[in-house]
């Protein structure tokens, strides 16, 4: 049986790299975008480990944390935008927020046209705290 030498873990990396890359210039949905950039980094940071394994340093592992503490910074700041924007517009296509852009900029047309948000549909809420809701059948008391 062969031993894993760096060859295999650069290949392995950059399938992972180039993968995230596709599902980043593929697809419109935030999540999607957000998922296949934390792919691209998780490439980048198996390269890193692999080179460092194979130089006999820890210089690898060092830049590895790094991406590991900015992946996670992005990942909060990330969801919390997605979240916003998704209450804003009610959808997560990308191709919605045009005027984001910077003026001068011309705003992108999509071959396809992307499914219209959701207007009319009320949203779910949740009842606030300590307010027990009314049962069928029953009235609400006035406490």
């Amino acid at each position: 049986m062969t031993a894993i030498s760096l060859h295999h873990y650069l290949v392995v990396g950059a399938i992972l790299f180039v993968l995230g890359m596709i599902g980043f210039l593929a697809r419109r949905n935030l999540i999607v975008l957000f998922l296949s950039a934390e792919m691209m980094l998780q490439g980048v940071a198996l390269n890193l480990v692999a080179f460092a394994r194979y130089g006999g340093n820890l210089t690898g592992q060092a830049f590895v944390l790094f991406i590991l503490t900015v992946a996670a910074c992005e990942a909060a700041i990330a969801l919390s935008l997605i979240l916003m924007l998704y209450k804003r517009k009610g959808s997560l296509d990308v191709s919605l927020w045009q005027e984001l852009r910077e003026e001068g900029w011309e705003a992108a047309e999509d071959e396809e046209s992307a499914p219209e948000p959701l207007a009319g549909v009320p949203l779910p809420h949740l009842i606030p705290t300590g307010k027990e809701p009314a049962r069928r059948g029953e009235e609400k008391s006035h406490v």
